[in-house]
């Protein structure tokens, strides 16, 4: 074993390994700083700008019978409101809504011209009573209709959506102020971005680092093995294997992060990228059945040759493959995961199914399995030291081909992932 005489280059090669998961930490954030465009495709709402532009078709149409009795706003009132940044709701004395933003009602603050969200009520009636004006923070969801403004919102693809267990809440910074004795105003500030940056990046940073001080404390433990000269043979084995294993593990995540900063880029529809299902299918089981088949575990296969998506072959085959090591690595022994691909009921998808017949998730777990770094409580030997980048990886994959990813789950029943993605026309 010429690399145990020669320490130096053992170290060497590691730190070699951790330098690379440092730029792969400097493109992350780089992704994250550099591309806002991204933020629309992973399920949230855009910035006001974009949503204040596309969402008018898909905004519910106020009545217009009396809507000049009822907005009677002075023309300097409306003029500011009209140049705010952010959205606004104007309130009446009878709390009905006469004016909104249409990034009102994608925040979810305003539903059926009637303000929805209860804190938000409770201070208007407090600020019409006592004057003055008040700041807080509030949590909204983005309602189902409004999570892709700018797709054909036709009915089967809203049941498809309203059906998604991948949501994202709004953070908002809410003021309210009263304009005169009639009109109460809510200004909205959408903090959700930054949030999300903020929870990404400290999430990011405590993952990166526990990972990074696994093979450096084994570097260590080898070193001094090394350095006491009189360490038998079998000491200094134990101690490389540990070095390789620590940073086989990090090669794994540099390799994640990769893919998911290049799952982030949009895919658009053309001849020259159209690819069979069943193709991509049959080439992500063949790349774990051997593992699969080490512990007994079946995988089976069903499906119609003909479908085809527009996409990219190697991201769509990346996200079969960790649907299927999450299904291999919580099935028992001796199992069978299955794997089929058929259409929609619409016809309108290809929808991929990876069952298996594992643990199962919590329900309370399951909306937050596609997060980043997300690690749930139902861990075993095989999964304990995973990452958490594998499933985030199929919903970004999903939504840079203008699909969906989502789960079924029972405790002790198993699971059911499925990755949609829109047929090629």
């Amino acid at each position: 074993m010429p690399l145990f005489n020669d320490p130096s280059m053992l170290i060497f090669v590691a730190f070699g390994i951790i330098g690379v998961a440092l730029v792969a930490v400097v493109a992350f954030f780089l992704m994250d700083r550099i591309a806002p465009v991204v933020s629309g495709l992973l399920g949230g709402a855009s910035p006001m700008s974009v949503i204040d532009s596309g969402l008018h078709r898909v905004m519910p149409r106020r009545r217009q019978d009396d809507e000049e009795e009822r907005d009677d706003l002075d023309d300097a009132a409306a003029a500011l409101l009209s140049i705010l940044p952010g959205a606004s709701v104007v309130v009446d004395a009878s709390d009905e809504v006469v004016r909104a933003s249409p990034a009102a009602y994608a925040l979810g603050v305003v539903i059926d011209d009637a303000v929805a969200d209860g804190r938000v009520l409770d201070e208007i009636h407090r600020i019409r009573e006592s004057g003055g004006r008040c700041q807080f923070n509030i949590t909204t969801t983005t309602p189902w209709q409004y999570e892709h403004a700018f797709d054909d919102l036709d009915t089967n693809a809203r049941e498809r959506r309203r059906s998604r267990s991948v949501t994202r809440p709004n953070w908002l910074k809410v003021t309210v102020g009263r304009i005169d004795d009639r009109f109460v105003v809510v200004l909205l500030e959408d903090l959700s971005e930054a949030i999300r940056f903020a929870q990404v990046r400290d999430s990011f940073i405590t993952n990166v680092s526990e990972q990074l001080l696994k093979p450096t404390q084994a570097l260590a433990t080898l070193a001094d093995s090394l350095e006491q000269g009189d360490a038998d043979r079998e000491q200094v084995v134990r101690d490389a294997r540990l070095v390789r294993s620590t940073c086989g593990h990090l090669n794994r995540m540099v390799s994640d992060l990769l893919l998911l900063i290049k799952a982030q880029e949009p895919i658009t529809p053309s001849a020259a990228n159209v690819i069979t299902v069943m193709d991509q299918v049959r080439a992500a089981v063949a790349s774990v059945r051997a593992g699969a088949g080490a512990r007994g575990i079946r995988i089976d296969v069903t499906g119609d040759d003909a479908l085809a998506v527009h996409g990219d072959a190697e991201q769509i085959r990346t996200a079969l493959v960790k649907m299927l090591d999450n299904a291999v690595a919580y099935s028992p022994d001796g199992s069978a995961v299955t794997v089929t691909v058929g259409e929609s009921k619409d016809g309108g998808q290809a929808v991929i199914r990876v069952i298996d017949r594992g643990c199962g998730i919590a329900q309370n777990e399951q909306t937050r399995v596609f997060e980043r770094f997300y690690r749930g409580t139902n861990q075993n030997e095989r999964t304990r030291d995973g990452i958490g980048l594998g499933l985030a990886i199929v919903k970004h994959v999903a939504l840079t081909h203008h699909g969906s990813a989502s789960v079924w789950s029972r405790l002790h029943q198993g699971s059911t992932f499925v990755l949609s993605l829109p047929l090629a026309g």
